[in-house]
């Protein structure tokens, strides 16, 4: 099994470059079955998750190349047959799958998606707007099969702004007959470049990122040419590193907009950075103060940068409140993090109090979920000594080249 060994406390320095979002090439994949030509989509990112996907498409007959970051896909000779248990498990996005093939057949079986194990994720949002729009939904064991004899346009109101369902939403209605608006839609970034890859199709979407979408559905949909924003969580990641170790350091190919939650909590806590158009310079500081965090839906502090900032307040001097509001399960990072020597407190399953500043010490330790290996990888990059992070598999989901791009500048760090 794979492992990441980090020799910690090395100052960075140079430039470190953001890769294509996660969350949006993982909807646009999927999105691009919905074409009646080919697509191409440039910028993706070379992780596993988009490994995953191809797989589902190949599956599917659908024709698929990868030539550095740009993925063509020519949906015209899909098969529409059920996805097996063993491909939708792998990741939480193998649904877009599923509003795609209703989308554009009417018909879809497959199993429940798979993905982090960082709370309740049900998909009862997503189902329920496929009832809206006239299919049936039958449900055995973890198989779906949804069905209608057509797909029309209504109006559709989420309880919460839900990303995974105003997406799976759009897909399903870009083809279906009148008019479809989503209320309470989820405002992230991710569905505004969705929403804009479907538009170069020939569809009809208004309002994406902000709270009332309207669909007008389209027959057909011609070829196009996308390119997936950056990675907001990514750019986080490694602005949060910068404030930790960085000297003169500079992230680029951002979107300084799409993180201002993080940034301004930055701030707050002391940390100096230079913020251009495009990228984020960092010398980190000897000394910063505590900081409350609460997760918010976007434009709020996003739930997928709480763990990462924590290693950085187990280093800001005085008492430090996290609350995560989005998932009930994002909090298991802290006990390897505690192991290191961190003085952190779990109130509740939703609240965490971290007293600092606390230094580290390398320890073996666990990557849980995706974000929360992030955080124990940030975690081992601080700390004096060797840390040596399991199950790595989850990192590897989420960042492209993780462990060659902080070895570039500088990090000490090896994926055994």
């Amino acid at each position: 099994m794979a492992k990441i060994r980090i020799e910690g406390n090395r100052r960075l320095t140079g430039e470190i470059t953001v890769s294509g979002a996660k969350n949006s090439a993982v909807a646009l994949i999927p999105a691009a079955i919905l074409c009646d030509e080919e697509v191409k989509i440039s910028n993706v990112p070379n992780i596993s998750d988009i490994d995953s996907l191809e797989e589902i498409l190949k599956y599917l007959n659908a024709s698929v190349i990868r030539e550095k970051d740009i993925v063509t896909i020519n949906s015209s000779s899909i098969k529409n047959k059920e996805i097996p248990e063993k491909m939708s498990q792998k990741l939480r996005a193998s649904y877009y799958f599923m509003a795609s093939l209703l989308g554009k057949y009417k018909h879809v079986e497959m199993y429940f998606p798979g993905g982090c194990t960082i709370g309740e994720r049900p998909i009862d949002q997503t189902l329920k707007a496929y009832r809206a729009l006239g299919a049936t939904v039958t449900i055995e064991d973890n198989r779906y099969i949804v069905d209608a004899k057509e797909l029309n346009g209504a109006k559709i109101y989420l309880d919460m702004p839900s990303v995974g369902a105003t997406i799976n939403t759009i897909l399903a209605s870009v083809k279906a007959k009148g008019k479809t608006i989503i209320e309470n839609a989820a405002k992230e970034p991710e569905i505004v470049n969705v929403a804009t890859f479907l538009n170069t199709m020939g569809a009809k979407i208004k309002g994406a990122g902000t709270n009332v979408i309207t669909i007008t559905g389209v027959d057909y949909l011609h070829k196009s040419f996308h390119e997936v924003i950056p990675d907001r969580i990514e750019a986080g990641t490694y602005v949060i590193i910068a404030s930790l170790l960085g000297d003169n350091l500079t992230i680029k190919n951002l979107i300084p907009s799409h993180i201002e939650a993080l940034t301004s909590k930055l701030i707050e806590a002391g940390v100096k950075m230079n913020i251009g158009d495009d990228y984020i310079t960092i010398s980190s500081g000897e000394k910063y103060k505590a900081v409350n965090i609460k997760t918010q839906p976007y434009p709020g502090f996003a739930t997928d940068l709480q763990q990462p900032i924590i290693p950085f307040l187990t280093q800001c001097h005085g008492i430090s409140t996290v609350e995560e509001t989005i998932y009930e399960n994002r909090f298991q990072n802290i006990y390897d993090t505690n192991r290191m020597g961190a003085n952190i407190i779990i109130k509740t399953n939703r609240i965490a109090k971290i007293k600092g500043a606390t230094p580290l010490q390398g320890k073996n330790v666990t990557a849980t979920d995706l974000r929360g290996g992030a955080s124990m990888l940030i975690c081992g990059l601080i700390a004096e000594g060797i840390t040596t992070i399991d199950n790595v598999k989850y990192i590897l989901r989420g960042y492209d080249n993780i462990c060659g791009k902080l070895s570039q500048i500088g990090a000490k760090i090896e994926l055994i």
